[in-house]
């Protein structure tokens, strides 16, 4: 897999029917490894290990409806509210996050409204602020609520 711009980490990895699969620590199963979950799982990793967010509050590929439509957001931190507080859409490393990654995951917000959004593909990421007067990039991550 394609080194990516999060910190190295120490992932389960092995092949069977000659596909890759990786142990995922948070859903405590085996999943595909392609490019976007190599990123998922870096990225979900630094926000845990690096950013101390606690892993016991995030979800990944947790479903939810937008506009009567089944849809699945990537990565999930809920705040200890259990209120939603950081989505996170993940990319492959080859996918450019451009204008509509931005809209992907601006759409998946509207019906979570979590206070910030990020996006990554594992070389290049972003966080914007949202409130209802708008939303703004900012630097680096959100510190996780105490």
């Amino acid at each position: 897999m394609e080194k990516l711009n999060l910190p190295s980490f120490p992932f389960e990895i092995r092949e069977a029917s000659g596909r890759k699969l990786l142990f995922d620590p948070l859903r405590k199963k085996e999943v595909v490894l392609t490019p976007e979950e190599w990123v998922r799982q870096h990225f979900v990793q630094y926000l845990i290990q690096q950013c101390q967010y606690p892993s016991a509050l995030i979800s990944m590929e947790s479903g939810l409806k937008y506009h009567g439509i089944q849809k699945r957001s990537d990565i999930l931190i809920y705040d200890r509210n259990g209120a939603p507080f950081l989505l996170v859409e993940c990319k492959a490393p080859k996918i450019k996050l451009d204008a509509k990654v931005v809209q992907q995951a601006a759409t998946y917000n509207q019906s979570l409204r979590a206070p910030y959004i990020a996006i990554t593909n594992g070389l290049q990421h972003g966080c914007m602020h949202c409130t209802p007067e708008g939303s703004k990039w900012i630097s680096g991550f959100p510190p996780f609520p105490k």
